[in-house]
Order: structure tokens, then sequence, then C-alpha cells
């Protein structure tokens, strides 16, 4: 009880505090990110964002994933700039209901706690955007993962983008060519995204993503092995070829609350459960990313090292039509 006190006391100043924030306009520019932005408006911001996501991965550890799963949705929709955060409006349409997004993309209320406790800590000084990527970066830290340095001075966007958040998302049935392009028009080559996708360590699908890869290729990228068939009969059961869309499976058959480099040898078994993460190890064209993959397994401190810096390279993708700080993640400023 006195921990849950902790995590969320101060909830009820909310409607005060978003009182405090003055609305702030400007450019972005990946190059005014940097390590000090805080340093002087809110030094305390990365022990504030950490004592909430222990909090919230101690409560619930898919916490974790989660945090990190909105983290990749939001920048790779315009930049990483707060747009996936946006309720629908009357005067705008939020990113929520996209196909990749309704129905998976779980957290609001984490990073409604965190936003709290920073317009608590430094009225209208931290954006949401850097809230994401500060916390995305703890999550994976507090479940056995890699540190890194997280650059920050981004800005939250007014707008959002249904229509991009359909288009750029990466799904579950996409191949290996359509994956490679989607992640190389973000500045991202097919090495970040092998590390990226290795996020899946902790992930978990919706039966409605992965029921098409059960049903079909399955047996054959696993090659008829036996204590494979026992995994698949029970990724049948949990997912049916009827009904049964939002029932959930671990990607990380082997350690799925632990963030390590199991996740790669379900690829080299054949066991991937999404097509788009098996198609990394199977497809024909798939020489490179095959190897990649296969060093990933080998060697977890490559793994973690190539993760760390990919993070780092995704989170400087900025929206350059320009931002503010707002003052709740789930509307712009008025």
């Amino acid at each position: 009880m006195a921990t849950a006190a902790l995590c969320f006391r101060g909830f009820a100043l909310s409607m005060a505090i978003f009182l405090l924030a003055v609305p702030l306009l400007m450019a972005q520019d990946p190059s005014n990110l940097s390590l000090e932005h805080y340093s002087k408006t809110c030094p305390n911001v990365e022990h504030v964002v950490r004592t909430e996501m222990e909090c919230a991965v101690r409560e619930e550890p898919r916490n974790a994933a989660l945090m990190l799963r909105l983290h990749f949705h939001d920048c790779f929709v315009q930049g990483c700039d707060g747009s996936v955060l946006l309720d629908d409006t009357e005067t705008l349409i939020g990113e929520k209901q996209a196909d990749q997004n309704v129905n998976s993309l779980k957290g609001f209320e984490v990073v409604d706690k965190i936003k709290e406790k920073l317009e608590a800590e430094c009225p209208g000084t931290v954006s949401c955007a850097d809230l994401l990527a500060i916390a995305a970066r703890d999550a994976v830290v507090l479940v056995g993962g890699p540190y890194w340095d997280v650059p920050v001075g981004r800005l939250d966007s007014k707008e959002a983008s249904l229509d991009l958040a359909n288009k750029d998302i990466p799904t579950a049935q996409q191949g290996l060519v359509t994956l490679i392009s989607k992640f190389w028009e973000k500045g991202l080559d097919a090495t970040d995204m092998v590390a990226l996708v290795g996020s899946h360590t902790i992930g978990f699908a919706r039966c409605a993503n992965f029921r098409d890869r059960i049903y079909g290729d399955f047996e054959m990228t696993s090659k008829y092995n036996p204590a494979s068939a026992t995994y698949l009969s029970k990724l049948k059961e949990i997912c049916p070829l009827d009904g049964g869309d939002d029932n959930i499976s671990a990607m990380d058959s082997y350690t799925s609350s632990t963030f390590d480099n199991a996740y790669f040898e379900t690829l080299i078994k054949g066991e991937g459960l999404l097509n788009s993460d098996q198609e990394m190890w199977s497809s024909v064209v798939g020489y490179s990313t095959a190897d990649t993959v296969n060093k990933y397994w080998a060697d977890p401190a490559l793994f973690f090292k190539q993760f760390s810096d990919s993070m780092v390279k995704m989170g400087n993708i900025t929206n350059p039509a320009g931002g503010e700080v707002r003052k709740s993640c789930r509307f712009v400023n008025t």
C-alpha cells in the first residue's frame, strides 16, 4: 500500500498543474537534442521518470514492453513528437485508432502519471516526447536490458496523422523488402531494424496478428521439429481459427519477462511468432538480416550495443514542423 501511495500520490493535483504551463511553439531540429537540455530547467527529470517507471513495472511487468512500443510507434509517425499520445477531439483526429494501434497500444495511464509528477517538479518544461524516450530506456533497463544516454529537447507536435500511422508503422504480415523500406524511409538501415525488432524479446502479440503465421508456414520454417510442434499446439490453443482475436502470446517463448537475446533463437529455430519477425531469418532475400540475427544470438553484448545505438538513432528522428511542450500529453495546449 505504501508503494502504491508513493507511485500515485498527487494525481488529484492534475487540473491545477495543467493550468501552469505556458504554450511554446518552435521548429524542431535534431541537432538541438542534447544530454544537458534539462540540466538547469529540470535537473531531476530522469529521477522522476525512473521512479515512476519502477512503480509501473513493479505493478505490471508488461508495462516495460508497453512503454517501449509507445515510443517506437511515436517515432515512426511524424518523428518522435508525442503525437501517438493525443486523444481524438472535435478538432483533431489522433493516431490511437490506427490499424496497428487500436486494441494494441496501451500504457497511456502510465504516461499520464509520469507527466503529472514532471509538471509538479518543473511545470511546462519537459515534453511528452522526451518523457517517452526516457521512459522507454528505463523500461528496458528495468527488465535486464542495456542502458544508454538519451538526448533530449524534443517538442510535442500540435497535430497527429491517422493516415501516416496506417501507412508508416510496420505490420505483422509484411514481407522483408517492405519492412526494410519502411525503416529506410526513417533513416534506419537493416542492421537497425533487426536490433530494434529484437525488443520483441519482452513483447506480446495479439492472436489477430499471428493467426495467419501459425496456421500458415510455421511448420515449414520450424522444419517440422517435434519440439516446435508442441509449441505450435499451445499457440493454436491460445489462438483458434475463429475468435479469440485479443488473446495474447509472448513473442519470446523462452524469457518473455527479461530483455535478452533469446528472442533471436526463436527465429533461428523457425519459431518466430510474427511473420514479419521470421522473415528476417527465413526470407529468401534475407541473407544479410539472417546473418545479423545469427550474430546477435551468438553475442548478446553485440546485440545490446547495437540496440542502444539504434534506439538513440531512432529517437533522434524529430518533426521539423514545429511543436510545443504540452501541459497534458493527451491534448495540445490551448
